[in-house]
């Protein structure tokens, strides 16, 4: 006997069990006794389309054996919505006792992108930012630094709520302080910065239709990326975040000597090289300047010495500049 079959409260229910194809299934998936049973009763109430206090507690409990389960959270969601309907309940305040229950669900499971689903889900039915909400995020970073699903939520926070210009920026200087290569953090100081005016359905900004740019913002966040770049040259992130500042520009040249400060003597085998990286972008420095000679022996240096797992990609690059490939 299980919880729900035994229980008064249940008693009105008719469970459905699975089928998993016939008496004897090929490959049936060996579920608990628990979980078989919660599930047998949960499709009974979703297919009378029950709504209902005992509803919400039966998905906790399937949620607590199985996070994962989205159909699970889709219909607790609606549940929650049309209950506060019935009961003409305060929503803000219930959507925060949800909130808080699903902190706890989050920290115990890093990496289930159905629990930020559910949760952006409810931030759609608030009037504002709950104020313990970026706290919590901390937490979470503090866990994971690099968790997507987690950042991937961020930025839907900072869209949806205009958290443009509040505490992302020093946020973020905080997390690159702590591990400069972070590249969730590059990433989302460049969603801070120049993604308030990105149309989410082209992925085209103001800058690219409109050629408006924030020339101090550039100067400033160039300055900022060389500092970072020079506590760790081999860190690829502030160089791919260097390269997406200075091409709103149009150009990469105006940081060639930079690049030059890390990939030593090109004529010397590139002795003295700090940084692949640097080389990368020296390349593509030269090959804007039409200098094919400087910027094949940057990539030459690469395919033989500096990036030989890559060989086949920097002589796909000499390639487009006419020039040989790089034998092994």
């Amino acid at each position: 006997m299980g919880k729900y079959n035994e229980s008064k409260d249940w008693a009105d229910v008719i469970p459905i069990p699975q089928n998993d194809g016939g008496p004897n299934p090929l490959a049936a998936i060996a579920y608990s006794d628990e979980y078989r049973e919660a599930m047998e009763y949960l499709r009974a109430v979703m297919g009378s389309n029950e709504k209902s206090e005992r509803v919400l507690e039966l998905t906790e409990h399937v949620i607590s054996m199985n996070p994962a389960h989205y159909t699970v959270w889709l219909y607790r969601a609606n549940t929650l919505f049309e209950l506060q309907k019935q009961n003409q309940s305060d929503l803000q305040e219930d959507i925060l006792e949800e909130l808080h229950w699903l902190d706890g669900i989050s920290l115990r499971h890093l990496k289930n992108y159905q629990i930020w689903h559910h949760r952006q889900t409810l931030m759609t039915h608030l009037d504002g930012l709950p104020p313990t909400e970026i706290p919590f995020l901390a937490r979470m970073f503090a866990k994971d630094a690099k968790n997507y699903h987690v950042w991937s939520y961020r930025q839907w926070l900072v869209r949806h709520f205009s958290l443009w210009d509040t505490t992302e920026l020093p946020y973020i200087e905080t997390l690159l302080t702590a591990d400069v290569r972070n590249n969730s953090a590059w990433n989302h100081r460049y969603f801070v910065l120049f993604g308030r005016d990105i149309d989410p359905s082209s992925g085209k900004g103001l800058d690219e239709v409109g050629n408006i740019v924030d020339e101090d913002l550039i100067d400033r966040e160039v300055e900022y990326t060389k500092v970072k770049i020079r506590l760790a040259p081999q860190n690829q992130s502030p160089w791919n975040y260097l390269r997406g500042l200075l091409r709103k520009r149009g150009s990469l040249v105006e940081c060639k000597e930079f690049a030059e400060e890390f990939v030593g003597d090109l004529e010397e085998e590139g002795r003295g090289c700090r940084s692949s990286h640097a080389l990368d972008f020296l390349a593509d420095c030269c090959a804007e300047e039409k200098d094919k000679e400087k910027a094949g022996q940057a990539l030459d240096l690469l395919a033989r010495r500096y990036d030989r797992i890559r060989r086949s990609y920097w002589n796909y690059r000499r390639g487009l500049l006419g020039l040989g490939a790089v034998e092994a």
